[in-house]
């Protein structure tokens, strides 16, 4: 009776131990060979020692810091600095012209815009008369033309070359200016050899102006050119 019971337990007992052994293991409860597992607790104690967080995609790499910290320094470095005991730029100087000065530049100013058409004009009738399809009522226009222009011209040369006088000092006075009051004297001497230049008849080479046609008509041409590249100075800076 013992030895059956004996058996029986044992029989039992290697069942239970079969079962076990067949039945799957739990997740997480798997321990590789040589390793070994810690609770929760021992998981926070160990992450607080070692100074880093749980989820190791959200750590910080050893030299991040230390390698910023250069580069926000050479960004500073490369900005222009600010200096306070830097000069202010210079203000322009005031110059106070005189009324004299803005009336003389309003007639230099109005008479100008008869420069273009008086050379229109003067260009047409020389023209005719060069060719030789001259009437007398051509010769006449080309004269009072040709008066017209001195004209204008002794008017604008009085007017611009005082104004050049007065404004000699003023500090914000423009190259522009300069340069337009040269090409204009330049156009006055043009003007002055095309009268000395013009024949006495409309023969070529006819003479007491001591001139001929070829030569007049150059003269004057060149001189046009002159005037109207110093008129467009202004006109287009304006």
């Amino acid at each position: 009776m013992t030895s059956r019971v004996l058996s029986l337990s044992l029989t039992l007992l290697l069942a239970a131990a079969a079962a076990a052994a067949s039945a799957p293991a739990e997740a997480g409860f798997v321990v590789p060979e040589g390793g070994f597992v810690l609770d929760g607790g021992d998981i926070e104690a160990a992450s607080l020692a070692e100074g880093s967080c749980l989820d190791p995609s959200l750590a910080e790499e050893p030299g991040a810091t230390a390698a910023a910290e250069p580069s926000l320094m050479a960004s500073a470095s490369a900005s222009p600095a600010l200096d306070p005991q830097a000069a202010p730029a210079p203000r322009p100087m005031a110059f106070e012209y005189s009324d004299g000065y803005r009336t003389r530049l309003k007639i230099h100013k109005y008479a100008s815009f008869a420069t273009l058409p008086l050379f229109i004009a003067q260009f047409a009738v020389g023209q005719k008369l060069y060719d030789g399809n001259a009437s007398d009522g051509t010769r006449s226009a080309h004269s009072a033309l040709a008066v017209s222009t001195a004209a204008l011209f002794g008017v604008n040369t009085v007017t611009g070359v005082w104004n050049l006088y007065e404004g000699r000092k003023d500090p914000n006075k423009s190259t522009k200016r300069k340069l337009h009051g040269i090409l204009m004297l330049a156009a006055d001497a043009g003007f002055v050899a095309t009268g000395m230049l013009a024949p006495d008849d409309d023969d070529e080479g006819g003479g007491g102006g001591g001139g001929n046609r070829s030569t007049h008509r150059t003269v004057a041409l060149a001189s046009m050119g002159i005037a109207t590249v110093a008129y467009l100075i202004m006109l287009i800076g304006n």
